[in-house]
């Protein structure tokens, strides 16, 4: 043998030179061993290749015997004398050459998520392996991507290098795409009144957003649901599938209104009948302010209970002071608008009006017992029974002092008796009495006299213009022209305090609670009776002589 013919079998033996090297071509499956599938590709050698590089991502291989396959011819013999072959690298040519193609016409390619790698996943792209970055796998962000492995999706080829043997696929850019056109598609057929499914995308404390498909669109709180909802993370969650109406839509703005409510009977058709003025619901407290509470009667149909009707006798007190959230009360149904959809409720319409019990159990004239709560320029407080004051005022305080002088007496925590003069049960007010515990001395005084009468007065005070006086208990006054019915003598200074005059009474005031007295009446009236008993100025007799006969005559008489 030449050395010619040894270098040309030697060439042959190693494949040197042989053109199915580096190439695909067609074979035909032999047999299954147990791992390897043999297969004939028209060489002098058969050659073996795994069965794992026959399985698609996620799949048993579906080979049998007389299958025929491409194939990729790696070396022509190895040193067992078979042929190498590559099933993965064949499938990896004929797909870059596909993906080329794609990504030039600016096509979707099918792929497979079959691995994670740092910064995103590994995609088989029907046997070329590419790269899916973690911000290209969807429109937001997923946290669990396991749904998603092993089905085929659509992808959209970003970048590829065949010489380094990287590709860069998208699964979000298919999405945007098909979201725009979603988008487009449901704003041209979009109408109100439209019933629609969505995805709660967002939350905010206003309101949620419902992603439709390719347009967002807002639920505003109040549209949630009937009843009231402070916040809507209390009815939904991210991620939730919603039904919802389209309420409003703008197509200027494209700004779109959803309802949920909207979907269920509306609570407020028909309350009156529901809730007739007068009758007694039990509600629950949903929300207090500083003006009342608000207390649901049914799911979405609440009621304010106003300050001024939570409590019979707290009247400045905070309504969180009176109920607390949640609590449930008894109530009563005091206006009902359905235009405005407004309740107005009572609470203290449910219990027993404590002016009323009081009337009942103590009516005017009856005596009571309380503690002074509060003392005032125009007169005391007194606490009753039932958690309510009763009022004296300074002008019955007492018969004989002024109202000053008799307020002076009492102090806060003093237990006080007094009696009921007057009960308003409208206005909320009891008036009472202290000194009608006692009778009124000046009428017990004025009693024993009267009009005409001539009787002993005793000087308290003497003044510039006139006396004052005490009769039998009762204050008089003798005016300093009343005091004589000589000119010459009606001078107070003549008198001193303690001494005691003879006058008439002339006038009996009975609201001033004083007497006017007259000395010069009295004159007067004795001058007339001795003219009438001893003779008249006609007679020729003095007025000297008929006192004089008068005097005399009392004397014998004593």
């Amino acid at each position: 043998m030449t050395m010619e013919d040894f270098a040309a079998l030697l060439d042959e033996t190693m494949g040197v030179g042989n053109p199915f090297e580096g190439t695909v071509i067609k074979g035909a499956i032999v047999r299954i061993e147990n791992d390897f599938a043999v297969i004939d590709v028209g060489l002098k050698s058969e050659g073996r290749v795994p069965l794992k590089e026959f399985a698609t991502a996620g799949r048993a291989p579906e080979i049998q015997a007389g299958d025929s396959v491409e194939v990729f011819v790696e070396r022509y013999e190895d040193r067992n004398g078979e042929v190498v072959l590559s099933r993965e690298k064949a499938k990896r040519e004929e797909a870059w050459t596909l993906l080329e193609k794609s990504f030039q016409d600016n096509q979707r390619v099918t792929g497979v998520i079959f691995g994670r790698v740092k910064g995103g996943f590994t995609v088989d792209l029907s046997g070329a392996v590419a790269f899916l970055p973690g911000s290209q796998v969807d429109i937001r962000p997923v946290r669990d991507i396991t749904p998603l492995l092993g089905t085929p999706q659509p992808f959209q080829i970003l970048k590829m290098d065949r010489s380094r043997g990287n590709i860069v696929v998208s699964r979000r850019a298919v999405l945007e795409e098909t979201r725009a056109e979603q988008r487009s598609e449901l704003i041209e057929n979009l109408k109100e009144g439209q019933i629609l499914e969505g995805v709660v995308k967002n939350i905010t404390d206003y309101g949620a957003f419902v992603d439709l498909g390719g347009v967002d669109g807002l639920l505003h709180v109040t549209d949630i649901a009937w009843k009231r909802i402070n916040h809507p993370s209390e009815a939904l969650h991210i991620g939730q599938t919603v039904r919802v109406q389209v309420i409003r839509f703008n197509p200027e703005t494209q700004r779109i209104s959803l309802g949920i409510k909207q979907l269920d009977a509306d609570p407020w058709e028909g309350v009156e009948a529901k809730y007739p003025v007068g009758a007694k619901f039990v509600g629950r407290v949903t929300n207090i302010t500083d003006y009342g509470a608000f207390v649901e009667l049914e799911p979405g149909v609440e009621g304010l209970v106003h300050v001024s009707e939570m409590s019979w006798t707290k009247k400045n007190v905070h309504p969180g002071k009176i109920v607390s959230t949640s609590q449930e009360v008894e109530v009563m149904v005091l206006d009902v608008d359905p235009q405005k959809r407004r309740i107005s409720l009572g609470l203290k319409q449910c219990l027993a009006n404590p002016w009323e019990s009081f009337v009942e159990k103590f009516p005017a004239g009856t005596e009571v017992e309380g503690e002074v709560k509060n003392i005032t320029e125009f007169g005391l407080f007194i606490g009753l029974p039932g958690d309510i004051d009763g009022m004296v005022h300074l002008s019955d305080l007492s018969w004989d002092k002024s109202g000053e002088a008799a307020i002076a007496e009492f102090k806060k925590g003093d237990m006080v008796k007094a009696k009921v003069l007057d009960v308003d049960v409208e206005k909320e007010r009891i008036s009472l009495g202290i000194k009608q515990l006692s009778s009124d001395p000046f009428q017990d005084a004025v009693a024993s006299i009267k009009k005409g009468d001539i009787v002993t007065a005793t000087v308290t005070s003497v003044t510039e213009n006139g006396l004052e006086v005490q009769v039998d208990g009762l204050t008089g006054f003798i005016r300093k022209g009343e005091l004589s019915r000589d000119r010459s003598e009606q001078r107070p200074e003549k008198f001193a305090v303690g001494e005691k005059i003879d006058a008439k009474v002339t006038l009996i005031e009975k609201g001033a609670r004083k007497v006017t007295l007259s000395v010069k009446a009295r004159e007067i009236d004795e001058e007339k009776q001795a003219m009438a008993e001893y003779g008249s100025s006609d007679s020729g007799a003095s007025l000297g002589d008929i006192l004089g006969a008068a005097m005399r005559r009392a004397q014998e008489e004593k």
